[in-house]
């Protein structure tokens, strides 16, 4: 069965990640720079991984594939895995899909260049019920794969 890989650094939804986990049985890889408290429970695991600052992302590049799902803020990061075949969750429900990346790259390029001119100086909206809300449906539908679209790269893009 595929499982939840979590870009667990700054992740506000990990609560959700386990409530789902727990109900259908999946694994559930948190990959962090340091090390955090998790559950103590079969099928959650932390792999807290050392070098770079990308080095949690790429160790999830290289081990989630085809059918896994795949939890991040990152957007660069939700590019690499969508190439991979991972259906990739932001962390306020936003699903990934190839049809949507490109927008969120060019977005996170022009948003870091207004901000790099002065003229952009506010960052997201701050994270709210309604978030993890939406959040908690999406990979519940994903999980169950109920949302009418059985492959990667499918799904609502909110």
């Amino acid at each position: 069965m595929p499982g939840i890989f979590v870009d667990a650094d700054a992740c506000p939804v990990k609560q959700e990640v386990y409530r789902v986990a727990r109900r259908y049985g999946v694994r559930v890889t948190l990959v962090a720079d340091s090390w955090m408290r998790i559950p103590d429970e079969d099928g959650i695991e932390l792999v807290v991984v050392e070098g770079d600052f990308d080095a949690a992302d790429d160790w999830i590049v290289e081990h989630a594939g085809a059918g896994d799902v795949v939890i991040t803020g990152d957007i660069p990061l939700a590019a690499r895995c969508l190439k991979l075949g991972a259906r990739v969750l932001g962390l306020k429900g936003r699903e990934f899909t190839e049809d949507s990346i490109g927008e969120a790259l060019a977005s996170r390029e022009l948003m870091s260049d207004l901000r790099d001119l002065g003229v952009a100086t506010g960052g997201p909206a701050p994270f709210d019920k309604r978030d993890r809300s939406r959040f908690l449906q999406r990979l519940d539908a994903i999980v169950q794969g109920v949302d009418g679209a059985s492959g990667p790269g499918r799904g609502n893009d909110e």
